[in-house]
């Protein structure tokens, strides 16, 4: 896996009602990324078609003193590893 020129993955976060720095307060936080399909290409339908659906999930984790937290994005249960509970992307026309 190489992920430069056109595989380049991007991302970005941001904080809501405070700083973006460890341990601050805030309201809520954001989080975009993009995924080339040129990344997807071993895949089965990439790039997909309008009406396509893909199964996926998006999580968050932090390690803040010593506990472990973490958000999903579809509840799945005690592990994350279950991707037949995960939620479903549908593709459609701009």
């Amino acid at each position: 896996w190489h992920y430069e020129g056109d595989r380049q993955i991007r991302k970005a976060t941001s904080a809501i009602g405070g700083p973006k720095q460890s341990q601050a307060a805030i309201e809520g936080w954001r989080a975009e990324f993009m995924i080339p399909y040129t990344v997807l290409r071993p895949l089965q339908n990439v790039p997909p078609k309008p009406g396509t659906t893909w199964r996926a999930n998006f999580y968050r984790m932090d390690h803040d003193d010593g506990k472990e937290t973490q958000w999903e994005w579809a509840a799945v249960g005690p592990s994350f590893h279950e991707y037949e509970k995960f939620g479903r992307l549908l593709f459609a026309d701009r």
